[in-house]
């Protein structure tokens, strides 16, 4: 999860949720929660070398992160809360399947626009004149609802939106992406938390101490790779993980 996480600036949510309900069986609805702790610690953690390079740009991380830590407590606090356990419509269908499916939708698109062999998309620059703040903004707020509902930290998103939207160069998306992540997951997770989660927090050690090998991994390993070598990686990875899950959801009902 660190490795993927500060090598892409995304992807640490992707392999959290399976790894949560499927490694650890823990409830689906549960592991939002897990999810969003680990992947903003973990984001939190890999941005201070993105920092060091200065490889993030602050002032697009505000117009998009602070509408999307909105979307996120809106999703956490009203949301989800508001949809019910089961739906019957001549096969039952629950909460943690409509998770899992939006959450794995949510990856085949990305990773779609990510394997799009765009030239504009390739050889997108860093220009001001390209950004539309309002845009940004909007995007940032429906993606946080969206990312919050599912426990992601949404990186799968949140990159291409600023590749296309703001004009950022993919290794600067990476950067502005794992700060964005990592302040919207903490502040989702900690109002869960004053909700009443029930945190094991021995359980969360375990997993930072073996994530933070793999951002620092991830960190020297970002260093020899193009742009374009981590958009292909990432897109492929997202599409495989995506597909099985739908394929997983569909047959476990």
């Amino acid at each position: 999860m660190g490795l993927i996480l500060s090598l892409l600036g995304a992807g640490g949510s992707i392999l959290t949720m399976p790894i949560l309900v499927y490694l650890f069986f823990i409830p689906v609805v549960e592991a939002t929660s897990y999810s969003l702790l680990i992947v903003g610690l973990t984001a939190l953690f890999g941005s201070i070398e993105y920092f060091r390079r200065r490889s993030i740009d602050i002032k697009t991380a505000i117009s998009f992160g602070a509408p999307s830590i909105i979307g996120v407590l809106i999703a956490r606090k009203y949301l989800l809360p508001s949809v019910p356990d089961q739906f019957n419509f001549g096969i039952l269908i629950t909460k943690d399947f409509i998770i899992m499916i939006i959450f794995s939708t949510l990856m085949i698109v990305a990773s779609v626009l990510m394997l799009k062999k765009n030239e504009s998309f390739h050889n997108q620059k860093y220009t001001r004149e390209k950004k539309n703040y309002l845009i940004i903004v909007l995007e940032g707020f429906i993606i946080g609802g969206v990312t919050g509902f599912v426990g992601a930290g949404g990186g799968f998103i949140i990159i291409p939106a600023l590749v296309l939207l703001a004009g950022l160069e993919m290794k600067i998306a990476v950067g502005t992406s794992l700060i964005i992540i990592a302040f919207k997951s903490i502040i989702g997770f900690s109002s869960d938390y004053i909700n009443g989660f029930e945190t094991d927090w021995v359980f969360i050690l375990y997993v930072m101490l073996a994530t933070a090998l793999g951002v620092i991994i991830g960190n020297y390993f970002s260093k020899k790779l193009t742009s374009n070598q981590l958009r292909n990686f990432f897109g492929l990875m997202v599409l495989i993980i995506g597909l099985y899950i739908v394929i997983e959801q569909i047959f476990s009902l």
